[in-house]
């Protein structure tokens, strides 16, 4: 992007998109410490399940592991070349996500709400089956929103805080720094961890965070560098 500064013109290596996030960041990010992931395969992750399954919650997971893979290029939605994907162990965490959500018998108001970047709208379909996601521009990557990134953090606001059908809960797979962004940073971005999710409780004025909960937790996974 190109900025003009008392006459001067600057060209950064940033989507207009992304300067506005990086600078929002940079002024808005408080993170609670305190809130920090957990795995199924322990005691408090498990407490954590006993929650959901009462559902009226939202599930904010972040697509499956990357590392490894090329980082964004195009910035292009439809254009897979372009864009960092899913590693082969995202695709298998993808797959035991799903199975994992369905033997702990987590009521879930479907569809699955994903955005069109393939690294997302990859772990939703293999984890939940291609009927049973629907892909919205609302869940974009914030570095393929543009000109919309205010509107996209604003929607992400809106699904983060909306209240799913009865008894069920609804699941929203997205992207680490708009999540966080519509969390006003009350997520710390390193005690998220690709494939985990963000539980979230719907409430007047923004959701309450009940806890991170990794449902497929990966040995050894992949450095994000992009």
């Amino acid at each position: 992007m190109i900025v003009t500064i008392s006459g001067y013109r600057f060209q950064f290596g940033l989507t207009l998109g992304m300067f506005t996030l990086v600078a929002a960041f940079a002024v808005n990010f408080v993170a609670d410490a305190q809130v920090g992931p957990v795995s199924v395969n322990d005691a408090d992750g498990m407490k954590l399940v006993d929650v959901i399954r009462d559902g009226g919650l939202v599930l904010a997971i972040r697509h499956a592991d990357t590392g490894g893979m090329a980082c964004d290029s195009s910035y292009r939605v439809g254009d897979r070349a372009g864009q960092r994907n899913i590693s082969s162990l995202g695709e298998e965490q993808s797959r035991r996500l799903g199975e994992a959500i369905r033997e702990l018998n987590v009521p879930i108001d479907l569809p699955v709400l994903t955005g069109p970047v393939y690294r997302a709208r990859d772990t939703a379909e293999l984890a939940f089956g291609v009927d049973n996601v629907e892909v919205t521009d609302s869940l974009l990557a914030d570095d393929y929103a543009g000109h919309r990134v205010s509107w996209v953090i604003s929607e992400h606001r809106r699904l983060l805080n909306e209240s799913p059908a009865d008894g069920e809960n609804r699941i929203i797979i997205g992207h680490r720094t708009p999540i966080l962004m519509a969390l006003d940073g009350r997520v710390s971005r390193f005690l998220y961890p690709e494939g985990a999710a963000i539980i979230l409780r719907p409430e007047m004025d923004r959701p309450e965070i009940l806890g991170i909960l990794n449902f497929a937790p990966i040995q050894n996974p992949g450095i994000d560098r992009c």
